[in-house]
């Protein structure tokens, strides 16, 4: 079935570049000028994926994740000319699954795309015998849910698939760099840092003490693990 993919940004260049390139893949694209017209868009459109500027009028693109975030965990690729790594950690804290410096190719920005909709079209074809237990966390692939203590933990499709590593194995470690193969596959190279954030972000969702870890626990100087012996 044809995906939609809202892009927003404040450039006519951009946008219509980024357009055109889509549809030719068979894609189904939809544009906004600003964060507040992509606001709009993407509660009438429910894209499959958002490619979003940071910096644009009215409503830049941290401002709109922080309202869409609230009650959609539809994918986000940011599209950002900052080139401060502390900048890009600040939109990944606030929900988005990856981020295309600008100026970027057409060719990087589809392999992050289909990235992304790969892991959600992965999770959306499990069977469902694919439900995975640790503690008081249930995770359930082919619904694409979470509950913790019974209760639903709405998460992003990068921290479904970071959670969904690590609860299938518990007790293996993995390192930064097998998660953000798993998350990016090969195609091209990514900061390992972009996996912390994850993790932290994740943290705040599932543990009740995010500053004291039950269930995700941090091996130093490797990587992350599902804690061991606390698993059913």
């Amino acid at each position: 079935m044809e995906k939609t993919i809202l892009i927003a940004d404040d450039h006519a260049s951009v946008r219509m570049l980024v357009k055109e390139y889509l549809t030719e893949l068979g894609y189904r694209v939809v544009s906004a000028r600003d964060g507040a017209e992509a606001l709009m868009l993407a509660q009438r459109e429910q894209p499959d994926l958002i490619l979003l500027d940071i910096m644009m009028p009215n409503l830049d693109g941290l401002a709109f994740m922080r309202v869409f975030r609230q009650e959609n965990s539809a994918p986000i690729i940011l599209l950002t000319a900052r080139v401060e790594e502390s900048d890009k950690v600040v939109g990944l804290e606030l929900g988005a699954d990856d981020y295309v410096t600008k100026p970027f190719g057409m060719q990087e920005l589809v392999a992050r795309i289909r990235a992304v909709l790969r892991r959600v079209r992965a999770d959306n074809q499990a069977p469902n015998e694919e439900i995975y237990r640790v503690a008081d966390i249930v995770l359930n692939r082919s619904t694409r849910s979470v509950t913790v203590a019974k209760q639903p933990v709405s998460l992003t499709p990068s921290e479904f698939e970071l959670l969904a590593t690590l609860m299938a194995a518990p007790g293996r470690v993995f390192s930064r760099e097998i998660l953000l193969e798993r998350l990016q596959g090969n195609d091209y190279e990514g900061v390992e840092r972009t996996i912390d954030v994850h993790i932290r972000n994740l943290r705040r969702k599932i543990e009740p003490d995010p500053s004291r870890p039950r269930y995700i626990e941090t091996v130093f100087g490797v990587g992350y693990r599902c804690c061991p012996g606390k698993h059913n």
